[in-house]
């Protein structure tokens, strides 16, 4: 439950900040009237990454097993270079994202309501696609149990709730804190979703060595016990693990983290903050 609130909280604050941002300029420059492009564009996002996870869902299970292991293999390891990227992209991005949307915004007043359309189906479809994908495979991940979604779903309402209080002005949120714990967070996340994908290609004979175990502890950290659980559930972590699975996790891990930490992540008071003057009507 707790990785996959990790991302519906994260990517949910992202496509809330973005509404908020979008909302609050056309209301402060006097296009009001404006917003009905905007709430369109952003309903079809949502919808469209519905219908990316329920595609998904159908297409794997419409499958053989070995079908089924090779595109949960595949699928796992497209949704961590999305996650990858999205971490690296909000890390580097995050003073310049207020300035980039309203950019936008205002080239798109001049082209009319099908311009406005298209500005927040992008802005929010990014977000909402990458947490369709990388939700699907972790709740693969998880045997698909409820739990994933409730915590995503958690995640998102929470996360809905904190931008709405930044947008009317009631919070105030370090954003360069949160990305970066967040981000963290989800390499962590995402190691061991490529783990499990490289698993999943072992199972469809694609990747060799699913016999060669590097460690077996399920009599010690049996996969139904609770510690079992939560550490399947934080570290998607097999208490029978291959030393392909081992070796992709820590290849990924290592660099990605030292990477995402080598440079300081601070920001200036100013840009900070940049994201968080939205104001409502």
């Amino acid at each position: 439950m707790f990785p996959n609130f990790l991302i519906g909280l994260r990517e949910g604050l992202e496509a809330s900040l973005v509404v908020g941002i979008l909302v609050a300029y056309l209301v402060r420059t006097g296009h009001r009237d404006k917003l009905g492009p905007v709430w369109a564009g952003i309903a079809v996002a949502i919808a469209a990454s519905l219908a990316v996870g329920a595609a998904l869902t159908f297409t794997s299970n419409s499958l053989s097993f070995k079908a089924q292991e090779t595109f949960g293999g595949v699928m796992s390891i497209i949704a961590v270079g999305f996650v990858t990227a999205m971490v690296f992209w909000m890390r580097s991005q995050a003073r310049a994202l207020k300035n980039d949307l309203q950019g936008k915004l205002d080239a798109a007043l001049t082209g009319g309501g099908v311009a406005l359309f298209v500005v927040a189906l992008f802005a929010v479809g990014r977000e909402g696609l990458e947490t369709a994908l990388f939700l699907w495979t972790s709740i693969e991940a998880t045997e698909k149990t409820t739990s994933p979604i409730i915590g995503a779903a958690i995640g998102l309402g929470v996360a809905v709730v904190v931008g709405w209080l930044i947008y009317r002005q009631s919070v105030r949120l370090n954003l360069a804190t949160f990305f970066t714990v967040t981000g963290a967070g989800l390499v962590i996340v995402a190691a061991g979703v490529l783990a499990y994908g490289v698993h999943d290609l072992q199972e469809a004979s694609i990747l060799p060595g699913l016999n060669s175990l590097a460690f077996d502890v399920s009599s010690t950290i049996p996969p139904s016990s609770w510690y079992g659980t939560l550490l399947k559930g934080i570290f998607n972590f097999s208490p029978a693990s291959t030393w392909l699975e081992v070796a992709a996790y820590l290849a990924y891990l290592v660099p990605v983290m030292f990477l995402f930490f080598r440079r300081p992540t601070a920001l200036s008071p100013t840009t900070r903050s940049t994201p968080l003057k939205v104001r409502s009507a």
